[in-house]
């Protein structure tokens, strides 16, 4: 017998079918031969339910052996029968091509036949328990009426005479009772400073620095304290008026008054040390601070002077029974001419950045614009507009710096409204509820914002964004309505004077460093630009 003869006859023993080849079959016809099982195996569709449970169980079994083990003592023959058909192994279809972890699912091992006669039996089994057509139709009929309402609610919500909503609480939550602390009270409540990568500003919720002010009256239409170009604080105190040097801290008593007398408002001139002072018996005094001398006394009024505003030369008072006078200081005859726009006591002036326009503010709730007279400094004598809008004395009065034609107005307790104007048509441009006392404005000139000092119930200073009016913080430390409020020289701290007897310096309009150092690296690059094209 040859030895060809003998491993036929032992292949037919084992169950093989076919004939032995010699060596082992090529890798190529190797991967058509499993291919073509597998695509065989896929489109045979008269499997039966056993077949492919028996399938399954040996995939499973497959699936529990450990892999890359082997029986010691056993080789795996390299080439396997030409004639027999078998599928790929758990563990050679759990392998991903690229050497990855993403599973792939394999649909050789997926018996969809199988999955699609237990749903079917689901069904079944719920229609045999009850789930009867006239149930069906009940189930549709209250669908559809569900549909119907939704429509009928949607229509009334946005009809025309429709002011309802789908979706609303028609009771009110019951309060807490008065016993009742909530713990997360603190969390909620704390104002923590806005981050400057959320897309605003840091802004410091504390003050830099807190002055003792003893003696301050506490008077709403006085005008106590100013800020110098030359970083001089004046304040006036009982019946003394103190400097006090922002740069060194140091400070110094201006002058004092008789018993009876004290001053009701201050300003300075722009650009110089001169202080205008205006006290209770109607007189107008300039003191120059330098060297603390008084230069001359204008009296023109009959009442006391509450407030002042410098424009140029022209020094413009305002005093109680509603007279306004421009006055020349650089002449003998320093009454230029009389306003007669208030019929009570006038309580804030101020000229706008231009010098086109002269704001005045009263305590019989008036807001009036005086046009600058051509070729002078000195306004007319008949309004340009008056905005009678307000239902509160209106002291709090601010121009702004980078749109001269826009006015800011504040109304005292009974209205407590910051609006804005154009004075270039008289049009009310917005009107803000600030809920408090608005007792001074300011305008920032770094940032595009608005500052307002408040009076009851929270005696806050409150920053807005402009022209938005978002709150971006609240300023609070003060226990008395705030008085007044003065900006630095450089626009980035503010002063406030309180009831309180308390001068608080909050640096809430500092530049942004980000900003400062790319302006120093665009300047630096000019520079370098203009030195290179000198040299060449």
């Amino acid at each position: 017998m040859s030895q060809f003869t003998y491993m036929n006859d032992i292949a037919n023993i084992c169950g093989l079918d076919g004939d032995l080849t010699r060596g082992p079959m090529p890798r190529w016809q190797k991967k058509l031969e499993t291919s073509s099982n597998n695509s065989s195996f896929l489109n045979n569709s008269k499997l039966s339910v056993s077949y492919n449970n028996a399938c399954s169980g040996n995939s499973a079994a497959a699936s529990h052996k450990t892999p890359n083990k082997k029986t010691p003592g056993k080789k795996t023959p390299s080439g396997k029968s030409s004639g027999r058909k078998t599928t790929p192994g758990s563990k050679e279809r759990s392998k991903t091509p690229t050497g990855g972890d993403r599973f792939i699912p394999s649909r050789v091992n997926s018996n969809f036949e199988l999955g699609h006669y237990a749903i079917a039996k689901e069904h079944q089994k719920e229609a045999e328990e009850g789930d009867s057509a006239p149930d069906n139709a009940k189930r549709v009929a209250s669908m559809g009426e569900q549909k119907k309402l939704l429509t009928e609610a949607i229509q009334g919500a946005t009809g025309e005479g429709g002011s309802q909503r789908i979706l609303s609480y028609h009771v009110k939550a019951p309060s807490a009772p008065d016993s009742h602390q909530n713990p997360l009270k603190v969390v909620y409540s704390t104002k923590t400073p806005i981050s400057t990568k959320s897309g605003t500003r840091y802004i410091p919720h504390a003050p830099e620095r807190i002055l003792d002010a003893p003696d301050i009256i506490n008077d709403y239409y006085l005008n106590l304290m100013d800020w110098s170009q030359s970083n001089v604080v004046t304040i006036a105190l009982g019946n003394c008026i103190y400097l006090w040097n922002a740069s060194n801290g140091k400070t110094d008593q201006l002058l004092e008054y008789d018993e009876g007398e004290h001053a009701c408002s201050l300003s300075w001139i722009q650009g110089g040390n001169i202080l205008a002072v205006g006290n209770n018996s109607g007189a107008v005094e300039l003191w120059d601070c330098t060297v603390k001398k008084r230069l001359r006394v204008m009296s023109s009024h009959e009442n006391r002077v509450g407030v002042l505003a410098w424009n140029s030369h022209i020094v413009t008072s305002g005093s109680r029974n509603g007279i306004i006078v421009n006055h020349d200081v650089r002449t003998r005859n320093h009454c230029v001419n009389r306003l007669n726009g208030h019929t009570q006591e006038v309580c804030g002036l101020r000229w706008s950045p231009d010098g086109r326009h002269l704001a005045s503010g009263g305590n019989d709730n008036l807001v009036n614009v005086w046009p600058v007279v051509a070729g002078s400094h000195h306004s007319a004598d008949q309004p340009l507009y008056t905005f009678s809008e307000h239902h509160a004395a209106v002291r709090a009065l601010a121009w702004c710096p980078w749109a001269p034609n826009i006015l800011a107005s504040g109304g005292g307790t009974a209205d407590r409204c910051i609006k804005f104007w154009n004075v270039n048509n008289g049009n009310l441009m917005d009107s803000v509820d600030s809920k408090s006392q608005v007792c001074a404005l300011l305008f920032s000139s770094t940032y595009k914002e608005l500052i307002s000092a408040h009076g009851y119930v929270n005696n806050q200073l409150t920053i807005w964004k402009y022209p938005s009016m978002s709150r971006q913080a609240e300023l609070t430390g003060h226990t008395a309505r705030v008085l007044q409020m003065a900006m630095s020289p450089d626009g980035s701290t503010v002063i406030s004077a309180s009831a309180d007897e308390t001068l608080r310096l909050w640096n809430c309009f500092a530049p942004d460093p980000n900003q400062a150092k790319k302006g120093k690296a665009s300047s630096s690059v000019i520079s370098q630009s203009v030195l290179r094209a000198s040299i060449r």
